[in-house]
C-alpha cells in the first residue's frame, strides 16, 4: 500500500510542508528575495526518510515555483542534489543568484 504525500504552501511560516494523513513530516523552508525565493533548508522527520518524502516535496515546491513564474536562489543541499538528478528544474535557479547550497 503506497502512502499518499501531499505537498502544500504554508505562506505563514514561509514553509512548503509534506503532509501524510494530515501531519507534517517533511519541510522546504524558504525567505523571500525580490522577485526571487531562496530555500534554505529541507528536513524530513528521522521515521520517514528514504520513503519518497523529500522527493515529493522538492517536486510539489518546484513546481510550485514554476507554476508562479518565480526563479529559486538555493542553498538547500537536498535540493541541489535533486535538481542535479532531474535537470529538468534546473531552469527555476536564478543564473545572477544561485545560491551555493551545502551538499549532504
Amino acid at each position: 500500500m503506497t502512502t499518499e504525500i501531499t505537498v502544500r504552501e504554508n505562506t505563514e511560516a514561509r514553509t512548503y510542508d509534506a503532509l501524510i494523513a494530515g501531519k507534517v513530516v517533511g519541510t522546504i523552508v524558504y525567505e523571500h528575495a525580490g522577485p526571487r525565493i531562496v530555500f534554505t533548508h529541507t528536513i524530513v522527520e528521522p521515521e520517514f526518510r528514504e520513503r519518497g518524502v523529500g522527493s515529493t516535496l522538492a517536486r510539489g515546491a518546484l513546481d510550485d515555483l514554476r507554476a508562479k513564474g518565480v526563479t529559486l536562489t538555493n542553498y538547500c543541499g537536498f535540493v541541489a542534489d535533486f535538481i542535479t538528478a532531474r535537470p529538468e528544474y534546473a531552469d527555476l535557479i536564478d543564473p545572477a543568484h544561485p545560491g551555493h547550497p551545502r551538499r549532504r
